[in-house]
């Protein structure tokens, strides 16, 4: 109940101050953002310090949103809603016909899941079809894997621990930003839902560039894989 929790929150604020003073922090932090005291990428870095995610953990890497959702146009018209993405959705959401897909998979999957144990302690009355609980993503906005993807030219060595020594396969590598914002949008069967990472807003770029010369694979259509291809907005 609400009385429970706040009763549970009191007793762990009086154990450790600390507490009381990060949600303080936190909004405090919301209020200098909402007056444009700091910038977008101060605030998300801190709301991902705050959630306890480093660049020392791959597995807790902070986790930036995808903002723009034009990677075609030449140039970008700022004043055009479609330009941008529709941050009120999670990024598994944008595609109604994709969400749609992802909810029937859900349905199929709860239809044919029986709980292993009716709550008393005794068998169920009918065996399950399924022992795999219903689930709508099937991967995560933010894992390891993803982070290696988008870093492979500037961490090489990352990848090549996970692969056994080996780059992943080059039609997996990260070869454009616009085919993976559009394999992310409208990918069949809804299995990527990666969000971006701090690397995208800071810096020059050139962790986008094959600057160390790494032998990446050549994809099925013949083509090296080297630099990253950025959009045609980039002027580059």
């Amino acid at each position: 109940t609400e009385q429970a929790r706040d009763q549970v929150f009191n007793f762990l604020t009086n154990l450790n101050p600390a507490i009381k003073n990060e949600s303080k922090s936190i909004s405090h932090m919301t209020n200098l953002w909402q007056q444009r005291k700091v910038t977008n990428y101060e605030y998300l870095s801190f709301l991902n310090s705050m959630a306890g995610r480093t660049f020392n953990d791959l597995t807790q890497y902070p986790v930036f949103p995808w903002i723009i959702a034009d990677y075609s146009s030449s140039a970008l018209d700022l004043n055009n809603p479609s330009t941008f993405r529709d941050l009120s959705k999670p990024i598994g959401a944008l595609n109604a016909a994709k969400l749609s897909q992802l909810k029937q998979r859900f349905n199929q999957m709860a239809s044919t899941y029986k709980k292993q144990s009716n709550g008393s302690g005794n068998a169920p009355d009918e065996m399950p079809t399924s022992n795999i609980p219903p689930f709508l993503y099937g991967s995560h906005y933010s894992t390891p894997g993803y982070v290696m993807y988008y870093t492979v030219r500037v961490a090489p060595d990352w990848q090549l621990r996970l692969q056994n020594g080996k780059y992943d396969s080059a039609d997996r590598m990260f070869t454009s930003i616009r085919s993976t914002w559009e394999n992310i949008k409208s990918g069949f069967g809804g299995a990527d839902v990666k969000e971006l990472i701090p690397e995208f807003f800071e810096g020059n770029g050139e962790w986008l560039e094959n600057e160390k010369g790494l032998e990446l694979g050549v994809m099925s259509n013949g083509k090296v894989v080297g630099d990253v291809e950025l959009p045609a907005w980039c002027g580059r």
